[in-house]
């Protein structure tokens, strides 16, 4: 079919009611739109039925994680420009329901179907975690997510983090000339120094990833770490770097959950860039796990993704990617959410350091680590799953710059009876 670019953009910006402020590349190798801007390519039919049996934000991953649909020229810019169309327009299937009141977006639509071809919904790709949405939080569905993103393979991740091997917020102490692995040295000095270590504690790093906390702690600071995950492949590759660490006297690492954690009391706890995947109706339990799990006076450090707070918050729904390539069952709150539910549990909130455009410019370096490794990342993983990967960080980066998402750092005390909290007098001094 001849100008497909040209036709599909019409009958989009119909649909939509607002212009494509991207350009088009369609299957017969039309183009149409902006001549400046970043195209979207439609590289076949399938693309179109994957968004048409799936609107908005599912239909459009599922489209690009297949290859369905990609981007040429800046992914920032594109993804900055669509969001404007769907996730800021919720365009979700309600929402074209109400468009579809309209009868020239009835007629548009009709037309779009005609171009889409044979009228069978595409199935979801492989990378796509299928699975209904209850019993959320237990210990077994946490271990399917977990392993769902994290054991995808350490060599993989060794290509998007880099040497530090840290899957979290960096903290760019140093300025623009700083490096991400410099970064990421410079976040785990702001924890223990927040933690206050000590030669001789016992550190509690929950969600301890490859190890990377626990080692600097022990090698730095001569604490006693142990370090818990759900994720086998994280376990051993944790394990060997403490080994070749000369560490194995200092730092025990095991695949437990913290649900199960009972040899305490601890010192300090870390949970860095974890809590997200607690949930929100089970949070409590977990701040009520880790204030039994530190000694009075012992510290927390929770190091945590959050959302901005929603009118109504009855109404707020987990991202439709995120969830089904990224993070199943993961959740977001409102960093004052977080605080109330800590303070709930017992603990007394100290500090709350907000961090998000430090998130932007981590997440931007391991964008540009997975582009430069990709040839590799995709042997090692799928096509798919490498897409997954660059869309989402890419995606997050947008978010943590436009202030859609946060993170923050929130140091909390078990205060015991005295009321004496053992911080210094000027909170604020381990920044230096």
């Amino acid at each position: 079919m001849a100008d497909a670019a040209q036709r599909l953009r019409s009958l989009a910006e119909q649909m939509l009611g607002a212009p494509l402020p991207v350009r088009l590349k369609a299957w017969d190798g039309s183009q149409a739109g902006p001549p400046d801007a970043p195209t979207l390519v439609v590289r076949n039919r399938r693309a179109l039925r994957r968004i048409l049996f799936k609107p908005g934000e599912l239909g459009l991953a599922r489209a690009w994680v297949s290859g369905d649909l990609d981007i040429e020229g800046d992914l920032y810019t594109a993804l900055d420009l669509v969001a404007g169309l769907v996730w800021e327009r919720d365009e979700d299937a309600r929402g074209l329901v109400q468009a579809l009141r309209d009868p020239a977006v009835r007629a548009a639509a009709r037309d779009l179907l005609k171009l889409a071809g044979p009228p069978v919904p595409p199935a979801p790709p492989r990378e796509e975690v299928r699975r209904p949405r209850r019993g959320l939080h237990t210990r077994r569905t946490d271990r399917r997510a977990i392993s769902h993103h994290y054991d995808v393979g350490n060599d993989f991740y060794e290509i998007v983090l880099g040497p530090s091997m840290v899957y979290s917020c960096a903290y760019w102490a140093a300025g623009e000339g700083a490096t991400l692995e410099g970064a990421q040295r410079d976040k785990l000095e702001l924890i223990c120094a927040k933690l206050g270590l000590k030669e001789g504690q016992r550190l509690l790093d929950v969600g301890c990833g490859w190890g990377s906390m626990a080692i600097h702690a022990a090698r730095e600071y001569g604490v006693s770490v142990v370090g818990v995950t759900l994720s086998q492949e994280q376990a051993a590759y944790a394990r060997k770097r403490v080994a070749d660490a000369g560490l194995t006297d200092r730092v025990e690492i095991r695949v437990q959950d913290y649900r199960d954690v009972v040899d305490g009391p601890f010192d300090a706890i870390s949970s860095i860039g974890m809590a997200e995947h607690v949930g929100a109706e089970p949070y409590l339990e977990y701040a009520r796990q880790l204030y039994a799990l530190l000694k009075p006076g012992g510290r927390l450090l929770n190091h945590q993704i959050a959302r901005r707070p929603q009118r109504d918050e009855s109404a707020y729904e987990v991202d439709d990617f995120i969830d089904a390539y990224v993070f199943p069952d993961g959740e977001l709150a409102p960093v004052g959410t977080t605080v109330t539910q800590l303070e709930r549990a017992g603990f007394e909130v100290r500090d709350v350091e907000a961090i998000r455009e430090h998130y932007a410019r981590t997440l931007r370096g391991w964008v540009a680590n997975l582009e430069a490794g990709w040839d590799r990342a995709v042997r090692l993983t799928s096509p798919g799953r490498a897409r997954v990967w660059r869309l989402y960080m890419a995606a997050c980066a947008l978010a943590f710059e436009r202030n859609r998402i946060g993170v923050n750092q929130v140091l909390a005390i078990r205060t015991p009876e005295s009321g004496a909290s053992g911080l210094p007098p000027r909170p604020r001094t381990w920044h230096g």
